[in-house]
């Protein structure tokens, strides 16, 4: 017979009762549905394994649990895709930069199968000193390849570049030209002759500076003569204008290369200085007992306005006693001076001879002077 036992109340170290068991609330619902695609795969595997497609199963269950959990926990976020476009428009560089003009045309030059296209636009980019290029604008494309596009200036330097933009993205910039907005007037300096300053030649060399390749016109209201001209890059500048006697009234007008106008005025005067020359000898006495004697003749020539005269022409004439004439012709070098060397010979009578230079120029007509020679015993 089975003894019966009476159960022993717990002991005073033992828990009087126990926790209930928490139950998991179970995989969450997108590994559930994992996890029997799994199951549901691997059994179909089972049964394909006898053909030789394990490897092929094992990829299968793979790529399709690990596809079908992506494709539930993922969530797309496509990016857009522009390609941008290659062809780069071109701008019609102007023949002067340098305008007063507020406004300006730019010839932009598509490539011929954008031309007209309502998807595609024209966008301008202007770059000033020291800034980045900024787009100031767009512009439709003209059916013909050329599209004119009016910009304002600023001030100074205006670098303009231009982009295509379309469905694709916009395209590489063209090559910059460039605009100089300038509405100053250009200074006028005349630094020789002086205001009112007399001038002994029958044309005055005006010389002054002004802008760079600044247009010049000079006018001589007395006679009515103009000689044109143009700065140099460093705005100096040289004009030759004829005179008439007495005053002469003569204004400079400047165009700048922007187009802008200025104009200098100044009186000069005519004087009467003429065209000199003087004649010396290295000896003006000389004994006949010394004979053969070299001499030397000198001849300074100076300009109306008293300075050397370079390049006229000279013609020395040496006249003794007793033996026949010399002459020689020469020029004058860039002191204006002049010489000529002889020897008086052997024979030579006695008394008076004469040396003559006759000076001669095309600007200040001629003049001549003279001295004399003497022989003694």
């Amino acid at each position: 017979m089975p003894i019966k036992v009476k159960p022993r109340s717990p002991g005073p170290t033992r828990l009087a009762g126990h926790r209930p068991i928490k139950r998991s609330r179970g995989l969450p619902m997108v590994l559930r549905i994992g996890f029997l695609a799994a199951v549901v795969a691997l059994g179909l595997g089972v049964l394909y394994v006898g053909v030789g497609g394990l490897g092929f199963v094992v990829g299968g269950i793979g790529s399709t649990v690990g596809g079908f959990i992506e494709n539930v926990t993922s969530t797309p976020s496509p990016k857009a895709s522009v390609a941008a476009l290659s062809d780069a428009p071109s701008l019609k560089q102007p023949k002067e930069p340098y305008t007063s003009a507020t406004m300006v045309d730019l010839e932009v030059t598509v490539p011929t199968h954008l031309a007209g296209d309502p998807d595609h636009r024209i966008r301008v980019y202007l770059t000033l000193p020291d800034q980045d290029p900024t787009a100031i604008q767009e512009a439709s494309l003209a059916d013909a390849a050329k599209t004119i596009i009016p910009v304002e200036l600023t001030e100074g330097i205006n670098d303009f570049t231009v982009t295509i933009v379309g469905p694709a993205g916009e395209s590489d910039p063209s090559l910059a030209v460039r605009y100089v907005f300038d509405d100053t007037p250009p200074k006028i300096t005349v630094t020789s002759p002086k205001n009112n300053a007399t001038v002994n030649r029958t044309a005055v060399e005006i010389k002054g500076k002004t802008q760079a390749r600044t247009t010049l016109l000079a006018r001589n209201a007395a006679n009515g003569s103009t000689i044109a001209g143009t700065a140099e890059a460093d705005g100096t500048f040289t004009l030759s204008l004829a005179l008439s006697a007495g005053l002469n009234k003569i204004t400079i007008n400047g165009t700048d290369p922007a187009g802008n106008v200025s104009e200098a005025t100044f009186n000069v005067k005519r004087g009467t200085g003429k065209l000199t020359v003087v004649l010396s000898a290295s000896s003006y006495q000389i004994k006949r007992s010394r004979l053969p004697e070299p001499v030397t003749l000198y001849a300074t020539v100076t300009d109306p306005d008293g300075k050397a005269l370079a390049g006229a022409d000279v013609t020395f004439t040496l006249s003794m006693p007793g033996i026949p004439t010399i002459t020689i012709d020469g020029k004058t070098t860039a002191q204006g001076k002049a010489s000529f060397k002889t020897t008086i010979p052997k024979g030579t009578d006695l008394g008076q001879g004469s040396a003559t230079v006759l000076v001669s120029s095309q600007e200040y007509g001629s003049t001549e002077d003279f001295t004399v020679i003497t022989i003694v015993k």
